[in-house]
């Protein structure tokens, strides 16, 4: 069987790690949430979420472990590399991952402007079923995220492995 590979990476909280906060405002009651800590947040009645710190990369610290599979997959060269993320802007990721000497040309960025793990999986799904793609490899720190690709795959005739990053 030929094989034809898809390389996933999740970037806030797996790539690297900024000092951008998401902000829920519930009437009187205000805070600021990690990437990490909003992943797990419950949503209550009356939330309202200000992402305005995502649409920069804010401070960022390069977490070389998953970097350096990054760099050793797009040296490889073989198959599609992307990074998917649940911001709403590309241009901040592909700007920072070439300051740190990342070669963006054969990387591709989609924000899917969504943090439902559904919607990471579905993407993942239509990848295999509209591009062809039969081995998978995805990263990402949201357990949830881990748990809907892994739901999703096991229902697929496809080769896979998922990596839950931790940091």
């Amino acid at each position: 069987m030929q094989y034809k590979r898809l390389r996933i990476f999740d970037f806030d909280d797996t790539l690297v790690k900024t000092d951008s906060y998401v902000y829920v405002n519930n009437g009187e009651l205000k805070s600021k949430l990690t990437p990490g800590q909003y992943a797990v947040y419950k949503e209550k009645k009356g939330d309202v979420f200000d992402y305005s710190d995502f649409h920069k990369v804010k401070n960022p610290k390069e977490i070389k472990q998953i970097t350096k599979v990054l760099r050793r997959m797009l040296k490889k060269g073989k198959g599609g590399l992307y990074i998917l993320t649940a911001r709403s802007t590309y241009k901040p990721i592909r700007k920072y991952l070439s300051e740190i000497d990342i070669d963006v040309s054969k990387i591709y960025v989609t924000a899917l402007s969504s943090n439902n793990p559904k919607d990471k999986a579905d993407w993942i799904k239509d990848k295999i079923e509209n591009d062809g793609y039969n081995d998978i490899y995805y990263a990402d720190d949201s357990i949830k995220n881990i748990k809907a690709a892994e739901q999703m795959l096991s229902k697929t005739n496809v080769r896979w492995k998922v990596q839950h990053v931790k940091y």
